[in-house]
């Protein structure tokens, strides 16, 4: 199959896009240029139907894994997960590509933040059209994502690393269901083939919820360390971190990642079992998914 992969360069991008081209397929990246003398599409220049149409030529399925945590001058949140996937999405239906992926994330009906906001509203023009009959298209919901290379898995490695821990009140109540990359670019696989018939929502999550604060031990455990002391921050503290986070770009920790900490983040797992046909890893085995180099940094 031919590929359209937009953000091929991701942490999520990435395990896609080799992925797919393990199983043999043919991906085609916006950082690449369409053709002799054609530049590389930037994303949020694409907010029309008519930038996408020549992307799409030849093109079997549209995967867009695209996303960021802060909104930006350079990459405004509002066109990143809303007008360029809007545009997108609707230029694949005129073009008759009917399979688009769309990675979005778990619990955000509820979370009135933009970053919620913006995703929903592109999930719901997927959505609509499907029902329209002129897409076969599938939001994938993933829970926290765990990976190397990921900004939140580098985080929550390092947290582990610390046996004293002061968390907001939300990790020892809200429960996440964390995800291996690699199960969730294995679903984007599957999603892909032609003879799938899963659309509409898909929640992307393992089979193991916990609070953030367990899942902390939990990595602690599986490298052979002591229960850490965790306390509670107080809810004005948290939001002033979160503040300071805001304005540090190299951290994904703002008040968008609090908002999203502070609801229930899980659902059903069997779902996405079944597409795999396996279970998804648990988050208490997660250990044994890093690589050799990780392994030697967190024991450093």
């Amino acid at each position: 199959m031919n590929i359209l992969l937009c953000g091929a360069t991701g942490f999520i991008g990435r395990r896609i896009h080799q992925a797919f081209v393990r199983a043999g397929h043919t991906v085609r990246s916006l950082h690449e240029p369409l053709s002799p003398g054609v530049q590389p599409l930037r994303f949020t220049q694409a907010t029309c139907p008519s930038r996408w149409r020549p992307w799409l030529e030849g093109i079997d399925a549209v995967v867009n894994a695209v996303g960021v945590l802060r909104d930006s001058r350079r990459t405004p949140m509002q066109v990143v997960h809303t007008q360029a996937p809007v545009a997108l999405f609707q230029a694949a239906a005129d073009a008759g590509v009917r399979r688009v992926l769309h990675i979005s994330a778990l619990g955000l009906e509820t979370n009135p933040r933009l970053y919620a906001r913006s995703k929903l509203a592109a999930e719901a023009a997927l959505l609509r059209l499907n029902d329209r009959g002129l897409l076969d298209g599938v939001v994938l919901q993933p829970s926290v994502v765990l990976g190397p290379q990921g900004a939140s898995t580098q985080l929550f490695l390092q947290m582990a690393r610390w046996p004293c821990l002061v968390l907001p009140k939300s990790a020892f109540t809200c429960r996440i269901q964390p995800v291996c990359v690699d199960d969730l670019a294995e679903a984007v696989l599957k999603l892909a083939n032609p003879t799938c018939d899963v659309t509409g929502r898909l929640a992307v999550v393992g089979d193991q919820a916990m609070t953030l604060s367990d899942f902390i031990q939990s990595l602690r455990q599986q490298r052979g360390l002591r229960p850490a002391r965790h306390w509670a921050l107080p809810d004005a503290l948290a939001y002033w971190g979160a503040t300071l986070g805001d304005c540090l770009p190299f951290t994904p920790w703002g008040h968008d990642t609090l908002s999203l900490m502070s609801q229930d983040n899980t659902a059903d797992s069997r779902p996405l079992a079944k597409l795999l046909g396996y279970p998804p890893r648990s988050a208490s085995a997660f250990w044994g998914t890093l690589p050799e180099a990780h392994d030697r940094w967190l024991a450093s």
